[in-house]
């Protein structure tokens, strides 16, 4: 990198940058490899993401089809309030008809207590309102509200570990450009400066994203 001018002026420049070549590689290694475990750690919360959203659809599923169960058994009932208001039910038949009336109505109070516990999850609604297992399980339900927030958590997570790998990228690209120019010192102190600005932004909004995760 020795000019072949012999002046001190030319090996001050020279020795200089050099210096600062050195510096860029050694941050251009520093932030490659932070912007590796944040790709690392995005793309676990990527998928966690991902999973979280699927059980809100599933979990919404499952919702839907305890309402239809629900809206049959109310249908079921008026039904049968309706034969005995006609007149069509005889008084001996009328107490299996009651009895009838009454499964049905413990079966509506019973959809609507599934309900509650899908839709809110089984720790907000409480232990004694434990209603749905889970392979025999019971309380251990996420509700689709609790998934729905984990999905929106989690997605704004993500969103903050990408401006962080943009913001290393550039770090990168200015840590390249600092070798390249190595004819001018002064440009390459600056470009480190810049480097180590958006490096420390990048690494921020990594430790911000992850603290934000579940």
């Amino acid at each position: 990198m020795l000019n072949k001018k012999d002046n001190g002026e030319t090996v001050v420049v020279s020795v200089a940058s050099e210096r600062a070549e050195a510096i860029g590689g050694v941050l251009i290694a520093l932030f490659a490899a932070l912007m590796a475990i944040s790709q690392m750690v995005n793309g676990d919360l990527e998928e966690e993401m991902m999973i979280a959203h699927n059980n809100v659809v599933s979990y919404s599923s499952w919702y839907q089809s305890k309402s239809i169960k629900e809206s049959l058994k109310e249908s079921e009932l008026d039904y049968l309030g309706a034969l005995i208001e006609s007149g069509m039910v005889t008084e001996e038949n009328r107490p299996v008809i009651e009895q009838k009336m009454t499964d049905v109505r413990e079966k509506i109070v019973k959809y609507e207590s599934e309900k509650i516990e899908i839709l809110l999850g089984s720790e907000k609604v409480g232990k004694e309102n434990w209603v749905q297992d889970i392979e025999g399980k019971m309380g251990i339900i996420t509700g689709v509200k609790e998934w729905e927030q984990l999905t929106k958590t989690y997605d704004f997570a993500t969103k903050k570990f990408d401006y962080a790998l943009l913001f290393y990228q550039i770090c990168i690209v200015l840590g390249a450009v600092c070798i390249i120019i190595y004819d001018s010192p002064t440009l390459q102190k600056g470009l480190i400066v810049l480097m180590i600005i958006f490096g420390i932004i990048a690494t921020f909004l990594s430790i911000y994203g992850y603290t934000l995760a579940p």
